[in-house]
């Protein structure tokens, strides 16, 4: 099975950076998605919210494209843990 997202979205909300317990850095992110579907041959209006962990050196390029900015997201879907 394929556990796989591509997200075209903007920066919603940026935590600070952290440490893993195996010394990786770690940063909560909020997305936000706004576009257009297709549904049942219709074009429909969506809008998403959704919470996100970026791991290792794409936290700083994160942190350099600052809230409100935009881009491709790639990654996998998960349980959200506390």
């Amino acid at each position: 099975m394929i556990n796989q997202l591509t997200l075209q979205a903007s920066l919603l909300e940026l935590g600070q950076i952290r440490y893993t317990p195996a010394g990786l850095m770690a940063l909560d992110l909020g997305l936000k998605h706004e576009g257009e579907a297709q549904e049942a041959g219709k074009p429909r209006k969506v809008s998403m919210e959704i919470k996100a962990v970026a791991i290792g050196e794409i936290c700083k390029r994160l942190q350099a494209l600052g809230v409100g900015g935009e881009a491709l997201f790639r990654g996998f879907l998960t349980n959200q843990r506390n």
